[in-house]
């Protein structure tokens, strides 16, 4: 295996590995963006520059961004009780939904046609995906656009809500 690709996938998983197991929301929204980060390096060195590129642009900086900002915004009050502790139905509920969508995953991939010789040129280039976008399916990127805003200020409108706030005269 190339090196370049063993060192993106060891930083990749290792930092959503970490991301999963820390208990503080921050660190682990730090380390989700890392292994966003790694996988946008993934798609660069598989040579899908495009994918690459949107995967920064909307993984690595507006939803990271989002995640900081909804974590940050709704800390629970100090009177909330403690969050359940993990049973082991619930964890073994996600492990069994997890090998699902590995399952899934791993079945459409290997179920995909790859190209007959690897030097023949892509059937979709860049500029047809632009042209994509900004021709035919441009209302359907506004609107994506339009509810990823209002889901955001939806988010902080319900972080800022009357009950959650203190008094002046509070200590």
């Amino acid at each position: 295996m190339n090196p370049a690709a063993l060192i993106i996938i060891v930083v990749l998983l290792a930092s959503a590995a970490v991301a999963l197991s820390l208990r503080n929301l921050v660190r682990a929204a730090l380390l989700l963006t890392v292994s966003w980060a790694g996988l946008a390096a993934f798609y660069l060195w598989a040579g899908a520059e495009f994918v690459a590129f949107a995967q920064v642009l909307v993984y690595v900086g507006a939803v990271s961004m989002v995640v900081l900002f909804a974590v940050l915004l709704t800390r629970p009050a100090p009177t909330d009780p403690p969050p359940p502790r993990a049973t082991y139905g619930r964890v073994l509920g996600a492990l069994l939904a997890g090998s699902a969508v590995g399952g899934l995953l791993c079945g459409a991939i290997l179920g995909t046609p790859l190209p007959s010789s690897p030097g023949a040129p892509p059937a979709l280039t860049v500029r047809e995906i632009g042209r994509q976008l900004m021709g035919v399916h441009a209302a359907a990127l506004l609107v994506a656009g339009v509810l990823l805003t209002v889901a955001l200020l939806g988010a902080i409108v319900l972080a800022a809500a009357p009950g959650r706030r203190r008094s002046p005269d509070a200590p």
